[in-house]
């Protein structure tokens, strides 16, 4: 029986389920590498590779089997050749652009442990796919709003969320329309960089997040009374100035978000909260050329940069702080203690913190390869994110299960269905 690859799902399944990964018809105790390549629609290689040894049986099941060390990982990882993944070209990071067509997954199993690769043995393809059968993407070009809502099979009405990202700009979908896979309906939402919206950060006008929660309060398929807001890094202080601001918020997730204005001034009718400080100065740049800018934002609880905290009390939402304790971009851990202490101060609710040793700033969907550095775009030049790729990948399984946990309960009443399948 010649070698073969086994999967299952066999041919395609969605990006943020497991998948289960075997070799079989090889030669008892036989040492191989298995490779995995990825293209993104740049058209940039990411790739990951471990050494295995079979079993007596010529049988390679890597839900029970270790890597060997000298790979891309060791140990019993059944998906390290999906959250190990690599882009050959520095400081790139995987994104989704186009949702609705899978990434192609390529793997190998070659002959030996060598330097050089081995005779191939094996090969297969497989789909990771964005979009569940069913969900519908729609594009929203409402007013001002430059959107696109995901809405789940079935009659509806839905949980709804509004998705936002931080300072790379544009419209990033993908966390929007895997998180519609499981019941909510999700508005990925544009704030600037994208079509006719500001090019660049420097105000913002609470207004147009405005607009988008009406839009989804009106909509027929959006189950009311209220909705769930989740914010990624800038995303992260928008969902909280908008949670403090305007009416309808229900639950607030964060990720990694700051309690202070970071990055542009906000104004909301004759409100105005200025970004918090900025010192170059504190800008730390490796012989590499990476910068860690950890430090370069002021303290918000000092002199004036106190006008750019939040004033999250004025909130009648719950709250979701997800930190990765390793984040390099700004001080995540902090900014939630800090945050939990004003509602608190203020009588309001203690919110949710849940922290992750060795997760760092972007923490994505599940199986996303830990981006340790890349280009920062208000910076120019490559930034160290942080994070340890295992801990990192285990955290991301985690905060997707508590986000969704999190919104089943604050915008249906009942507790999440979804257990984590690891």
């Amino acid at each position: 029986m010649a070698p073969s690859i086994r999967l299952s799902p066999a041919a395609r399944s969605l990006f943020d389920e497991p998948l289960a990964i075997a070799v079989q018809g090889l030669g008892p105790r036989q040492q191989v590498t298995l490779r995995t390549s990825l293209r993104d629609e740049t058209g940039q290689l990411f790739q990951a590779s471990a050494h295995y040894q079979a079993g007596d049986d010529g049988e390679l099941d890597l839900a029970r089997c270790p890597a060997l060390p000298g790979g891309s990982f060791s140990g019993l990882e059944p998906m390290g050749l999906l959250w190990a993944l690599q882009p050959q070209k520095p400081f790139w990071r995987l994104v989704k652009r186009d949702v609705q067509s899978p990434f192609l997954l390529q793997m190998e199993v070659f002959e030996g442990h060598g330097e050089r690769r081995g005779r191939l043995l094996a090969q297969a393809q497989h789909e990771r796919a964005f979009l569940r059968d069913g969900v519908r993407r729609v594009p929203v070009r409402e007013g001002r709003i430059r959107a696109t809502l995901f809405l789940p099979p079935g009659n509806g009405p839905f949980p709804g969320i509004i998705d936002l990202y931080g300072t790379g700009g544009g419209l990033p979908e993908y966390r929007a329309c895997l998180l519609a896979n499981y019941g909510f309906a999700v508005l990925a939402l544009a704030f600037y960089s994208y079509e006719d919206l500001p090019k660049e950060m420097k105000e913002f006008h609470l207004e147009y997040f405005e607009e988008a929660v009406n839009y989804m309060l009106q909509h027929t398929q959006v189950k009311g009374p209220g909705i769930g807001l989740l914010g990624h890094s800038k995303g992260g202080d928008l969902c909280i100035s908008m949670a403090s601001f305007l009416k309808g918020i229900t639950a607030t997730a964060l990720i990694n978000g700051s309690v202070a204005n970071v990055g542009a001034v906000l104004r909301y009718k004759d409100i105005t909260i200025p970004p918090l400080g900025v010192n170059p100065k504190r800008i730390k740049v490796s012989k590499s050329g990476i910068a860690d800018i950890i430090d370069a934002l002021n303290n918000p609880l000092e002199g004036p940069d106190r006008q750019s905290f939040i004033p999250l009390e004025k909130a009648e939402c719950c709250f979701l702080f997800i930190v990765g304790q390793d984040d390099h971009n700004w001080k995540s851990e902090f900014y939630a203690v800090e945050g939990s202490k004003r509602l608190q101060a203020h009588g309001k609710e203690k919110p949710e913190i849940v922290c992750y040793p060795g997760a760092g700033h972007y923490i994505e969907p599940p199986f996303f390869p830990m981006c340790a550095a890349s280009m920062h775009l208000l910076f120019g030049k490559p930034v160290m994110w942080g994070g340890e790729p295992k801990a990192h990948c285990e955290a991301q399984i985690d905060a997707w299960q508590q986000i969704q946990a999190f919104f089943h309960k604050h915008l249906t009443g009942k507790p999440s269905g979804t257990s984590s399948k690891l």
